[in-house]
């Protein structure tokens, strides 16, 4: 019998931000499971495959998966554990009474055997924006930072959480406007129900429609089946829209209709549904300017614009540096499995930069220099070759002004910039500095640099 298989593919091109890319597998080694095992491996998909709920665990457990496909039988137990991802049950044939067992059960989708790439498509499309089960012990990094504008935000969110009201969260790219919208839900009476989050710029605008509002079978070429919507998905709980700004100007009509009336009509349906949602919206655009160049609906500005929620950019609150970096290389130390830290030097440096991306920006060199690092610990000169590092503000007496020193420092820092630019080539260092390869040498010798 077989355990676990894990098979990767090449991908011919990078995946949307949030898309599916790991599938668990778990159903009974036969050639129907084998089938399905090909066509979600054609797609460029990581496989992992697992005939029993024991297997299944360790995966599960570790969060290597961003959906989990199942047979029926097993559907009920997957359900049940703990941070379970969306589930789809595969069946054999289709009928109500199976159909609706799986969904009291808690399956997000169910698709019947034999699949095709459009239904297999679908589906991961819909069931990519829904919410753990679970809320993970990692939640909480949209709340990292003791710094003045971080406890502001936080004492906001608390008073914020506990309304119905709309909240539109403004903020640059990278500062985390998702996790927040996840901790107003978290703090929320909401909160044991769903957390569904779709990015508005994301999705194609003929798709989009149907994936917030859903469809019924026939509506369009397409469509095999009926489908619920997002807003269907997140009933009693919360609904995040990402980058709203960039909705059509007809689905924006259709949203605000959906906020002032609470109810939703699916594509081709000639019947509303009654939903409770409450719906935090998220934005790097200025809608002003947007509403006034007539490229956003002005009632809908207002009816969003109920709770406005500034993040600061990461350069705002540079005190909660530190605290960050410390947390993301604890995260991602385990992650890899690296027995590996940041120096102090290297946070002191890492507390200098402007940061344009913001917190994910912070987050991703320091994995980078965590999975990269050859070391016990990532020092300052380390991450000099990874990126270009702010130099550090002089200590020295404003009568100290030799330019010797100060040409010394300015060198050493050309030096590393230089080799962090050319991945450490040394002759194409040399070229950038127009200095010959020998001096080179020299000079990182006597300035100590690797």
């Amino acid at each position: 019998m077989l355990g676990s298989v894990v098979v990767m593919n090449g991908i011919a091109s990078a995946p949307a931000p949030g898309a599916v890319q790991r599938v668990l597998l778990l159903a009974p080694d036969d050639e129907a499971r084998r089938a399905l095992h090909l066509l979600i491996d054609r797609r460029g998909l990581q496989v992992v495959a697992a005939t029993e709920l024991e297997t299944a665990r360790k995966h599960l457990a570790s969060a290597e998966c961003d959906v989990v496909l199942v047979s029926p039988e097993l559907a009920a137990q997957v359900c049940k554990e703990h941070n379970v991802p969306p589930v789809i049950a595969v069946v054999r044939t289709r009928d109500h009474a199976t159909s609706l067992s799986l969904l009291e059960a808690g399956v997000d989708d169910i698709l019947c055997d034999p699949l095709d790439d459009l239904a297999l498509t679908l589906a991961l499309r819909h069931v990519s924006t829904v919410q753990r089960r679970f809320a993970v012990v990692e939640a909480a990094p949209s709340l990292v930072g003791d710094g003045a504008l971080m406890q502001k935000l936080k004492a906001t969110i608390k008073v914020i959480a506990a309304t119905r009201s709309t909240v539109l969260i403004l903020g640059e790219s990278g500062t985390g406007k998702e996790l927040v919208a996840r901790a107003i839900h978290e703090a929320s009476p909401r909160r044991h129900r769903r957390f569904v989050a779709i990015n508005c710029a994301a999705i194609p605008a003929p798709l989009l429609e149907s994936e917030l509002f859903g469809h019924v079978r026939g509506a369009f070429t397409d469509a095999v089946r009926d489908k619920p919507g997002l807003f269907e998905d997140a009933d009693g709980g919360t609904l995040f829209l990402d980058e709203v700004g960039e909705l059509p100007m007809g689905l924006q009509v259709k949203l605000l209709r959906a906020l002032q009336e609470s109810e939703i009509r699916r594509v081709g349906d000639t019947a509303s549904i009654k939903v409770d949602v409450r719906l935090i919206a998220a934005t790097l655009r200025d809608l002003d300017d947007d509403v006034g160049a007539g490229r956003f609906r002005e009632d809908l500005y207002y009816r969003l614009n109920v709770l406005p929620v500034q993040v600061p950019a990461l350069r705002e609150r540079a005190e909660d540096i530190p605290q960050l970096a410390r947390f993301f290389a604890g995260r991602h130390a385990a992650r890899h499995r690296r027995d590996v830290a940041l120096s102090e030097p290297a946070i002191e440096a890492l507390a200098r930069q402007p940061w344009p991306g913001n917190v994910r920006e912070l987050e991703n060199v320091i994995e980078r220099a965590l999975v990269l690092a050859d070391g016990p610990a990532v020092d300052a000169e380390f991450l000099g070759t990874l990126m270009k590092v702010a130099p550090k503000a002089s200590a020295e007496p404003d009568h100290e002004l030799s330019v010797k020193k100060a040409t010394r420092s300015l060198e050493a820092d050309l030096i590393r910039r230089a080799l962090g630019v050319t991945a450490g080539n040394r002759t194409n260092a040399a070229k950038l500095l127009e200095i010959s390869h020998r001096a080179l040498l020299y000079k990182m010798k006597e300035y100590g640099i690797s």
